[in-house]
């Protein structure tokens, strides 16, 4: 999935010239699903998956990295819940802020780029409340309050940033900032964050009045209290999710859909509101069903159980043959059960969290040579040839390496080594740069033989007979992660690092993501292996500032460097596209994550579904789409 999140998949904007560039190099091709069609039926359902432990568990947006995912932003709160702006829209290849989906007009900048000002549309609540200032006021109060709370937040930025803020109208709010930001970056990294709450969530209790917890009126006069009263109300609501489908405050609504059936497990029913404000309103309901693996999930599909797999799970690589032009495979394995097949570009990065505060291992991954080795280790070509069969790629810094065709964001170093970055596959070369610093293979595992800050040492707070024993978690029942781990555990192997693969249900990884300390005691883990971060918010431009700014919330591994600071802070001021590439330049040099391939992935879509495409933030709007049979699938 930004994202802003992670997304389990691995098959997801700087300066305001550079926008148009990227829109136009993110392109999806459609294999045959109509673009419209008149041909549509009242009260349809659209069966959907979700692989067991991927799926929705959390309904608050206001949350921390443990629920910061696309299975709960894009796929669940966005159908229901409205953020300020949305971005991409219900086309293939659109990577920009989308004005009329969302319930703000476009912000104006004023005072040389100080100041900002937002006008609301008046659109409506489901209890009849209108979307107005007061609704973003109290997400504004809840940010000050409790942002260490919030995954969104990087220190230093929004709220940070903000001398003041107020409703100056009704539907009006006004920014004033502490410094003078590139509107394109505020707009994408920062305004991307808010989300307008309703006063049915400005509550202490389940009984209590709308508004009446006080937050939206709160200040830091009184420390923020009433505001952090209502969050631990609202949190503690949010973890209950035996209740989604019937609590009261999660009934009021701005999004197109409303939930009425939900469990934990990953089968739950959006049925269309009718009191939606924005256009088109939905007509067809969405019935998403628990599968154990990507593997059933295909399965599902031959048998024409299911309407789409999208947007967030592919049809596996290895069910597919390899790809041919535009990653489309050369034949449609699924079209005798009645699909099309879509490329479904994702604008993201493939890695793993290296933790730089394990307190047996941290010293040596805070080694660049050590990282660097790590990467020489790190056979991604023949992880995205063998096992992605071509519809993978490696990574090789913190921006996307695709779309390439008129992406400014991709830097020198990106490009090396035939797109492998500054560190390709050669195990040799890294074999003989750990011995070099004080690395011997010992019992058949690489052990640290010379203590110490020499140049031929091991390093600072490397101890002498420190084992080379990782282990990589990951997410269960994805079978292309699985294998990528494998060819991981081969690679390290060569230069006696053992490897120990574990997979995790992907919930339980992102329980697992936040930030620890070397005290800890669930500090001990060495790499976690979600997928990889899509940018769609909070940066839907790829800086650095949620992934490896100091002290970031989504900085689960806890890398800190003061380069890589001022290197991202360069980035939201300046336009300059030598300022970006000189980030990007320093992630892939500095390897602050494990890099792992990304994909292309491929989605099949029932020839009875029309209006269905694929954003590459992973946004989608089904409020669009159209069904000419009952079950919109196959089998109807």
């Amino acid at each position: 999935m930004f994202q802003r999140r992670r997304n389990m998949g691995v098959a997801g904007v700087a300066a305001v010239a550079a926008t148009a560039l990227l829109a136009a190099g993110c392109g999806s091709s459609n294999s045959g699903t109509p673009s419209n069609s008149s041909s549509s039926v009242k009260n349809a359902v659209a069966t959907l998956p979700i692989v067991t432990g991927t799926g929705a568990n959390c309904i608050y947006p206001f949350t921390g990295t443990q629920c910061y995912s696309v299975a709960n932003y894009e796929d669940f709160m966005y159908q229901m819940q409205l953020p300020l702006y949305q971005f991409g829209n219900n086309t293939s290849n659109n990577v920009t802020v989308d004005y009329p989906l969302s319930p703000a007009d476009a912000p104006i900048y004023k005072n040389g780029g100080k100041t900002v000002v937002i006008n609301l549309k008046g659109w409506k609540w489901s209890n009849g409340e209108s979307v107005d200032a007061k609704d973003l006021i109290l997400d504004l109060n809840m940010l000050e309050a409790e942002k260490a709370n919030f995954a969104g937040y990087s220190p230093g930025l929004l709220p940070d940033n903000m001398s003041s803020y107020s409703a100056t109208g009704p539907d009006q709010v006004t920014l004033n900032l502490k410094q003078a930001y590139g509107d394109t970056w505020f707009t994408y990294n920062q305004l991307a964050i808010l989300e307008p709450m309703p006063m049915a969530w400005d509550v202490t209790s389940l009984t209590g009045a709308p508004g009446s917890g006080g937050c939206t009126t709160d200040s830091a006069a009184d420390g923020w209290a009433k505001c952090k009263a209502v969050f631990t109300f609202m949190n503690a609501q949010n973890k209950d999710t035996s209740t989604y489908a019937t609590n009261k405050l999660w009934q009021v609504v701005d999004g197109p859909y409303h939930l009425t059936a939900y469990n934990v497990n990953g089968n739950f029913t959006l049925v269309p509101n009718p009191k939606y404000s924005g256009a088109p309103k939905a007509s067809v309901t969405l019935k998403f069903v628990e599968y154990t693996s990507d593997t059933a999930v295909y399965t599902g599909l031959k048998t024409g159980a299911l309407t789409t797999d999208g947007p967030n799970i592919q049809i596996p690589d290895s069910d597919l043959a390899p790809a041919g032009k535009g990653f489309l495979p050369p034949s449609n394995p699924l079209a005798s059960a009645g699909y099309n097949l879509d490329v479904a570009y994702s604008y993201g990065i493939g890695y793993a969290y290296i933790n730089f505060n394990n307190p047996t291992y941290g010293p040596a991954f805070k080694q660049l040579y050590f990282r660097q080795a790590l990467m020489e280790l790190n056979n991604q070509k023949a992880m995205s040839s063998s096992v992605g069969r071509g519809y993978n790629y490696p990574t090789t810094s913190g921006v996307p390496p695709q779309p390439s065709a008129g992406n400014p964001f991709i830097s020198s170093a990106m490009t090396e080594n035939g797109g492998q970055g500054p560190y390709p596959y050669d195990p040799a070369k890294a074999k003989a740069l750990l011995a070099s610093h004080g690395w011997k293979v010992v019992g058949g595992v690489l052990t640290c033989e010379s203590a110490g800050t020499a140049a031929s040492d091991c390093g600072a707070g490397v101890a002498k007979g420190t084992q080379a024993k990782f282990a990589m978690a990951y997410t269960s029942g994805v079978s292309t992660q699985q294998s990528f781990v494998e060819i991981l555990k081969s690679g390290f192997g060569q230069a006696g690092i053992q490897l120990t693969a574990e997979p995790e249900t992907f919930d339980t990884l992102l329980g697992d993501t936040v930030p620890c300390t070397p005290k800890e005691s669930r500090c001990n883990w060495t790499f976690l292996y979600l997928g990889g971060w899509l940018f769609n918010g909070p940066g839907f431009e790829p800086t650095g500032e949620p992934l490896y700014q100091t002290g970031s919330p989504n900085n689960s591994g806890s890398y800190s460097n003061p380069t890589m600071d001022s290197l991202i802070n360069a980035t939201h001021t300046s336009g300059s596209m030598t300022v970006f590439h000189n980030y990007a330049n320093y992630t892939a040099t500095q390897v602050p994550a494990l890099w792992m391939p990304w994909n292309t992935g491929i989605v099949a879509v029932s020839n009875k579904l029309h209006n269905a495409t694929w954003s590459p933030f992973l946004t989608w709007y089904p409020q669009y789409w159209t069904c000419s049979n009952a079950s919109c699938g196959t089998t109807g």
